[in-house]
């Protein structure tokens, strides 16, 4: 089973194998925002009495969750404590003198204005490790470590971080320190920098691990409460969360570093998209994951997702040094409000109406318009097709909302106000798209744009438009297409220790340096899957080495062999990197020294992936069999056209649909424009292009 929550709804999918065919069965309910194993548990109990299972005969379940992003986002973590070294206590406010934005005269600096760890609770300690061998410069005053302890105690603060200036060259003075504040404080939540990234760089190390713990404490009690209400519930299943780096992990490891779950719902949603991708033969896709509050923007080359580069990953403008899947999220989705703003200029987003009290339509005391109101009065959602009738709307009040806020006070009629709404949303998620694409030197045109959550197939095939894509193509289930994500993604973690070296002229000790760190990380690797029970034919590892030119201030992800590196195979890295470095930044320059920095091992273990079955042959155009009813709906031209609505479970592949067609199901419904042919492909997706 997977289930993933949004900040409107929980998608929940569960794939099972009866009298020897796979079956797929799905649901969405409401998010719960102030506890979201409330609605997790819900989804559960409900697709599994869709399916006829008994709860306890899952056999796992996926987790995509965004308890972390939230906490962050809101900033209602927990209260941290920090030991650092004696004359660097301010890192953390200094950070890297960066402005936001350069010519702005009234920006805001998250790690100032909202600092996960407050001054007062920031404490020298008297040690100092010095490059480059890691030899102790000033012992370590453990009575100064003990006393900070005490004080901590003394302030109720249970979350506790230590970084020390090169800790990654030696470890033993934050190791020693732990030690004496697990004695004063046997239970908080206490972690290392070395524990969360052993990397170089003492800002974006301190900040990566002051994040662990600010979310710390939190995250493992819901994760703890989660599983405890799925026993009670009768439900036994292994449980596994989502990564930001696109691989799954235990709820222990999850619970000890959860920093690696800040981009845990989004990612499933990419996950599903390349598996899409993958059975539509279409190796390049823009995926847009649009659901209720945001709209997640990814792109997927010859097959492979991109991973964000060490200077890019960062949550809420705090830099986190973990690996996450190159994500841009913007406030757009069905739940966007629509608002005049004091100036006067018609505006939508990034507020949005959630799920409680919702668009005006749901009749949950929401009365600002959303997008979805505006896809209510253009005729292009269905009151008795929306969720399958699950969830009933009302077309009078999403009139109402946006002749109230929009058409009146535009002196516009309701038609005009509603198109103006999706003209201004999908503009900004046009836009979004192109930051993600065309700025990092990809080419939409030779992309399939794929649009997936709740409100995406309504959407794609105008932002396929506007950013010139080949072609669009709507999940066979849209709206679980992150949840069926979760269900095809491989056991992964990532292990990295700092290893400076000038590649071009590395000798026998260099290499053989970096050779003792990769065997090392591999062993901490095959520790963890020892712990989970993956067989040792199962593992599998890759070696990669962030590079950099020689000055240069970040590095870029460049594949290593598999066999250890040597004088005669080094190239091969070096070459990797300036081929991403031209791909990146539009040049490479081959004659310069490039230097290795940080050595990464992933280790991965494949999961059984979902397989679909294929649909029956059809080849038919428009099918009757299909055709539930027609009515009046406003396309771009603002004028009311009959448009017929399909059933998309009676479609059959090879069937044909051409525009005006509303194609619906029980999580999501496909737009299909005048102009356009929607055809039904193997497995059920379908691929919508320009006639």
């Amino acid at each position: 089973m997977g289930v993933d929550v949004g900040g409107t709804f929980t998608d929940v999918v569960l794939e099972r194998t009866r009298n020897g065919e796979q079956e797929v069965v799905v649901t969405k309910v409401p998010s719960t925002i102030h506890d979201q194993s409330e609605g997790v548990v819900a989804g559960v109990l409900q697709v599994c009495r869709a399916a006829g299972v008994e709860p306890g005969e899952i056999d796992i379940l996926f987790h995509g969750t965004t308890v972390a992003t939230n906490m962050v986002i809101e900033r209602n973590g927990a209260e941290v404590g920090m030991l650092t070294t004696k004359g660097f206590r301010d890192i953390l406010h200094m950070a890297r003198h960066k402005r936001p934005h350069n010519f702005s005269l009234q920006f805001d600096v998250p790690w100032q204005s909202k600092p996960l760890v407050k001054r007062r609770n920031r404490i020298a300690i008297t040690e100092r490790i010095m490059p480059p061998d890691g030899s102790v410069e000033v012992a370590l005053n453990e009575d100064e470590v003990r006393a900070a302890a005490e004080l901590f105690k003394k302030r109720g603060i249970d979350a506790i971080i230590i970084g020390f200036l090169f800790s990654f060259l030696n470890d033993a003075h934050e190791q020693r320190a732990k030690a004496i504040v697990r004695e004063v404080l046997p239970d908080a939540y206490l972690c290392t920098s070395l524990e969360v990234v052993n990397v170089i760089r003492e800002y974006e190390r301190f900040s990566s691990t002051a994040m662990n713990a600010y979310i710390g404490p939190k995250t493992a009690l819901y994760l703890k409460r989660l599983e405890g209400r799925l026993r009670d519930n009768g439900v036994t299943a292994m449980v596994r969360i989502m990564q930001s780096n696109g691989g799954i992990s235990t709820v222990a490891k999850s619970s000890e570093q959860p920093i690696g779950l800040l981009l845990s719902g989004p990612a499933g949603g990419v996950i599903g998209g390349r598996w899409t991708g993958g059975h539509c033969d279409t190796g390049n896709v823009i995926t847009i994951d649009i659901g209720g509050t945001s709209a997640d923007i990814s792109v997927i080359q010859n097959g492979e997702q991109r991973i964000k580069n060490p200077r890019d990953t960062e949550v809420a403008g705090l830099p986190v040094l973990v690996p996450m899947i190159d994500i841009d999220a913007i406030g757009a989705g069905g739940g966007s409000i629509a608002y005049i703003d004091p100036g006067g200029a018609f505006r939508v987003g990034p507020r949005s109406a959630g799920a409680s009290p919702g668009p005006a339509c749901y009749g949950r005391g929401g009365t600002e318009p959303t997008v979805t109101d505006a896809q209510v009065v253009l005729g292009r959602l269905d009151p008795e097709h929306f969720l399958g009738g699950d969830l009933s709307i009302d077309p009078e009040r999403s009139k109402a909302a946006i002749a109230e806020h929009i058409a009146g006070p535009l002196g516009m009629d309701v038609t005009t106000a509603a198109l103006g709404i999706l003209k201004i949303i999908n503009n900004n998620m046009a836009l979004a798209i192109n930051a993600n694409s065309v700025a990092k030197g990809i080419d939409p045109r030779s992309f399939t744009l794929m649009g997936f959550g709740g409100a995406g197939p309504l959407h794609s095939v105008a932002l396929g438009e506007m950013i010139h894509a080949k072609d669009v193509v709507s999940p066979l289930q849209p709206g679980i297409t992150a949840a069926m994500g979760l269900l095809v993604t491989d056991l992964q973690y990532e292990y990295t220790r700092s290893v400076v070296a000038m590649l071009n002229s590395a000798d026998a000790e260099t290499f053989a340096k970096i050779n003792a760190v990769a065997d090392e990380l591999i062993a901490e690797a095959n520790a963890q899957l020892d712990a989970d029970g993956i067989a040792v034919a199962d593992r599998r590892f890759r070696k990669i080495m962030e590079c950099r030119y020689v000055g240069q201030g970040f590095e870029l992800r460049a594949e290593m062999p598999a066999e250890p590196l040597r004088e005669d195979n080094v190239k091969v890295v070096i070459d990797n990197f300036f081929d991403v470095h031209k791909q990146q930044y539009g040049h490479a320059f081959r004659d310069q020294v490039t230097e290795g920095v940080t050595l990464r091992v992933v280790a991965s273990a494949a999961v059984e992936p979902l397989r679909l079955p294929s649909l029956a042959e059809g080849g038919r155009a428009n099918p009757d069999d299909a055709l539930l009813h027609v009515r009046k709906t406003v396309f771009e031209d603002g004028v009311p056209v009959d448009t017929p609505r399909y059933d998309r479970t009676k479609l059959l592949a090879r069937d044909t649909v051409a525009g005006p067609a509303l194609i619906t199901q029980h999580n999501s419904t496909t737009l299909v424009p005048p102009g356009f042919l929607a055809t039904v492909l193997a497995h059920g997706d379908i691929r919508i292009t320009r006639v």
